[in-house]
């Protein structure tokens, strides 16, 4: 292993990732889409013999370098904190106690998608994985670029704002479990109905095995370490206060993930559960930042591997380009009318206006979009073609959602609307 070559590629991986991000973040773009591009410029950009990849030694493919092996290592990492985070905001009684709206809105803002892009890939090439990839990528909403534009609205207290978070919850939790049915189906190769079952009932015993552990088992380890801090005072200085929490949250982080992994499920869906477990207790042990700084390290490397798997070459056909509209076409669409109709059936007191508000809400499909398409691309079963389709269409729902959430939220409530400062100005 050449040491000093892996420090300085992961220097000038983490200077380039940060520019991009916040050149992007300038414009009111997420961070995340400009190392997703610088990702895709670092793979693409060849100049005569020169290359970003030959300069840090990067050789991707079948017979990757240590320096790649690296990369993928801590893109591993990044996308399972980055579950694991947003796990701590998923609280489980919050979660149980939404509405009937909230959880219609989810259901149908699953299906409708699903169904839709799983159709298209049938219609398009046939292949049954491919389908059943793009159909679980259309699925997920990203929780964290919803919530981030209502607050930013200053709009957090509005009943639609309430169910979008809401769904959006529970739409991850239901995307979790298509996403383990869709690993699970693809690795053993089968597809018939009793195979479908046992996958379907191992992903939902995993999931309810959490919730579980949620209610009895935590309150448990709360109560340990509050009798802990009665009986032994505090320290200021040396590892501090909450040091064990934190050992403790990893520990369960990358535990449970192996454990998911060892049974067949998505690795990051342990993750997702492992965080869901400490939510109720996360404010108090001050984990959310305390994840945010290892979070931030690590996944920069994974949005930057995403981006390194697009291949401009093999979407410059005629074929490749129209597939990649239609996904981005279909996914708004299917997205928005599900989860319009599920807020109709489940609140019919709900005006036009809100209706629209909730569906624009719930179309970012943003990272989580991206890592249901690395999975599929790392496992084989999703081509280049339509891995690059699905994170264009993951980055273009993300940049299109802000502008028409905005403009609904407007709509309904002209005169309570708080314009942000860079609007204004």
């Amino acid at each position: 292993m050449d040491l000093g070559s892996i420090l300085i590629m992961m220097v000038a991986l983490i200077v380039l990732a940060y520019m991009a991000s916040a050149i992007f973040e300038r414009f009111g773009v997420p961070g995340l889409i400009g190392e997703i591009v610088m990702g895709v410029l670092i793979a693409n950009l060849v100049i005569g013999d020169w290359s970003f990849l030959g300069m840090l030694d990067i050789e991707m493919g079948s017979d990757p370098s240590e320096n790649y092996e690296i990369i993928e290592l801590f893109a591993e990492l990044g996308v399972i904190f980055l579950l694991f985070s947003v796990g701590l905001e998923t609280k489980v009684k919050e979660l149980l106690s939404v509405g009937k709206a909230a959880m219609l809105v989810a259901t149908m803002g699953v299906i409708v998608p699903f169904i839709a892009g799983f159709a298209l890939m049938q219609v398009y090439d046939g292949n049954m994985h491919h389908a059943l990839f793009l159909g679980a990528a259309m699925v997920a909403t990203s929780v964290g670029i919803t919530a981030r534009v209502i607050k930013d609205m200053r709009l957090t207290d509005k009943k639609e704002s309430r169910i979008i978070i809401g769904a959006a919850v529970i739409d991850d939790i239901l995307g979790m479990v298509v996403l383990a049915m869709v690993v699970g189906m693809t690795a053993s190769g089968e597809l018939s109905i009793p195979n479908i079952a046992w996958i379907s009932l191992e992903a939902s015993a995993f999931v309810i095995a959490a919730l579980a552990a949620a209610f009895w088992a935590v309150p448990k380890i709360y109560e340990y370490f509050e009798e802990r801090k009665k009986r032994s005072p505090v320290r200021k200085g040396g590892p501090g206060k909450g040091f064990d929490k934190l050992v403790l949250a990893v520990v369960l982080c990358l535990g449970l993930s192996w454990l998911a992994d060892e049974i067949g499920l998505a690795a990051i869906i342990g993750a997702f559960l492992g965080g869901m477990l400490l939510a109720g207790y996360a404010p108090w042990w001050k984990l959310d930042e305390k994840f945010e700084s290892i979070t931030a390290l690590f996944l920069s490397f994974f949005f930057l591997n995403v981006g390194m798997h697009v291949d401009i070459g093999s979407l410059t056909t005629v074929s490749a380009a129209l597939l990649a509209v239609v996904v981005i076409l279909l996914a708004v669409a299917t997205k928005y009318v599900g989860c319009v109709a599920g807020a109709l059936v489940g609140d019919k007191s709900l005006p036009k206006e809100s209706r629209n508000i909730i569906g624009f809400g719930m179309v970012p499909r943003g990272e989580v979009g991206i890592i249901v398409a690395a999975i599929g691309l790392a496992s084989g079963a999703m081509s280049p073609e339509l891995y690059g389709a699905v994170v264009i269409m993951a980055v273009a729902t993300t940049v299109i959602a802000s502008p028409l959430l905005a403009r609904a939220f407007r709509k309904r409530y002209p005169s309570e609307y708080e314009p942000t400062l860079d609007e204004i100005v």
